[in-house]
């Protein structure tokens, strides 16, 4: 089992700085605002080659609701994981509440080191004695920021992980080119081969409060994320994985976002890292609130999963507190949300779990939908069934032509109609054959893209 090594402190400490610095890259949000991390934040990786697990933790504070609920989540994350690094403000004299946190951790009879940060140099270092008033065994005075004294307390996380036993086998690949394929005269375009996964990405994605951290929480089992009544709970995205059938899913509890008006300080920052996820996601849960009218931003929210291209599962939380009834809801949802037709309707109550588990079955059926490969005949099949039904309206006087269509990509399904006239296919005839696309293959949730292209064309989006 890889060990975890969680990192505690009160607010503004640089637990942040220190995850990302061991990290080597840019994870956790860092700002001089108090409580910008409020969930715990999870990353594998490699301390001198051994495989471990970091997580950065809220600041340990009790001056409001939200972070009361912080302090209690990030140490629970304590009480669970192997190695504990806390971290102090080496700039600020030793205080009470820090001895107490520290005899409290220290209690539980596992690796703790007592970091004190910001010494940021030699001079800074005499601070650094004051704090031999904790009598803690293993302290490490460091600059995060400079990059002081980090590689000691590396050492020091190195000696407590075990061994890496993993060895790396590297097998020869007898798979052969054949150079014909790449033939410049050949007009057919080739599928692209994506690599088969066993993951499914997955963003929960809304308004601020419409409950996505509850909905987080219910789907994985357990109090993942930090809940509280103060809108604009989660700024860093959280991420949980779960298995379900033979399939892990990776959900990611986004930032919930607000008017742009009303974005300030570290949301921003949330809001550039929600984009960022998107971009790596399969399907959006797109969470709605049953308890008070539906709003323009649900639609720009919405927006980003059709933007992303991303499979897509709209839930409609809180439905115990409903304003209207199912038929009136669904009504709205399909009148607002016309881009999304494709997109199954869940109706959840996520504190309660009502329904949470229809949700885990939908992520499936979307998935296979989303990688979903329509063998060409097939296709061509149902193209030349459709422009008989419906013939294909002329350019002028000069009569467009369908050659053939052939599926050249997944995630989403990306069709190219080869014509003679690309130009000159209405939107609404495109919108038909998708329709009759759907109608025939049965691709709930997820969006097809069609691209009309001319013979030759190069195989890329246009």
């Amino acid at each position: 089992m890889i060990k975890t090594i969680a990192i505690i402190g009160k607010p503004n400490v640089g637990k942040s700085s220190l995850f990302n610095r061991i990290a080597k890259q840019r994870i956790a949000i860092t700002s001089d605002f108090s409580g910008t991390t409020r969930d715990v934040k999870t990353h594998e990786v490699e301390i001198f080659e051994k495989p471990c697990k970091i997580l950065d933790t809220g600041g340990l504070d009790d001056k409001d609701e939200l972070f009361k609920n912080i302090r209690v989540k990030s140490l629970e994350t304590g009480d669970r994981a192997d190695i504990i690094v806390m971290m102090i403000d080496g700039k600020m004299p030793p205080d009470d509440e820090d001895k107490k946190i520290y005899y409290s951790l220290q209690s539980q009879n596992k690796p703790i080191a007592l970091v004190i940060n910001k010494i940021d140099n030699d001079k800074e270092m005499q601070r650094a004695w004051e704090f031999t008033e904790f009598g803690a065994q293993n302290v490490f005075p460091i600059s995060v920021s400079h990059n002081r004294g980090v590689t000691k307390l590396l050492e020091w996380i190195s000696s407590n992980l075990p061994e890496n036993q993993t060895k790396i086998v590297i097998q020869e690949d007898d798979n052969e080119f054949d150079l014909d394929d790449f033939s410049e005269k050949e007009p057919v375009l080739k599928e692209i081969d994506k690599e088969e996964t066993n993951e499914i990405n997955v963003a929960i994605i809304g308004r601020v409060n419409v409950g996505k951290s509850s909905l987080l929480n219910s789907l994985v089992g357990e109090e993942r994320a930090v809940v509280s009544s103060i809108a604009g709970t989660t700024i860093d995205p959280v991420d949980e994985n779960i298995t379900y059938k033979d399939k892990i899913i990776n959900f990611v509890d986004t930032a919930g976002v607000r008017r742009r008006s009303k974005i300030e300080g570290i949301e921003k920052y949330a809001l550039m890292r929600t984009n960022a996820m998107l971009e790596n996601a399969d399907i959006a849960l797109l969470v709605l609130d049953s308890s008070e009218p539906f709003k323009e931003l649900d639609e720009k929210i919405a927006n980003l999963a059709d933007k992303n291209s991303l499979g897509v599962i709209i839930v409609l939380n809180k439905w115990d507190k409903r304003l209207e009834s199912y038929e009136e809801s669904i009504d709205e949802i399909r009148d607002r949300f016309k881009f999304l037709a494709f997109a199954p309707i869940v109706t959840v109550s996520a504190l309660s779990k009502q329904r949470v588990h229809k949700i885990k079955d939908l992520i499936l059926s979307v998935y296979e939908n989303y990688k979903r490969r329509i063998p060409t005949s097939k296709l061509n099949e149902l193209i030349k069934k459709a422009t008989i039904r419906h013939q294909l309206p002329a350019d002028k006087t000069k009569r467009i032509k369908i050659y053939f269509a052939t599926q050249y990509d997944i995630k989403p399904p990306k069709i190219a109609l080869v014509m003679n006239k690309p130009k000159a296919l209405h939107f609404s005839y495109k919108r038909y054959l998708l329709n009759q696309l759907r109608e025939e293959f049965l691709l709930e949730g997820t969006p097809v893209l069609l691209y009309p292209r001319a013979k030759g064309e190069k195989d890329e989006d246009q």
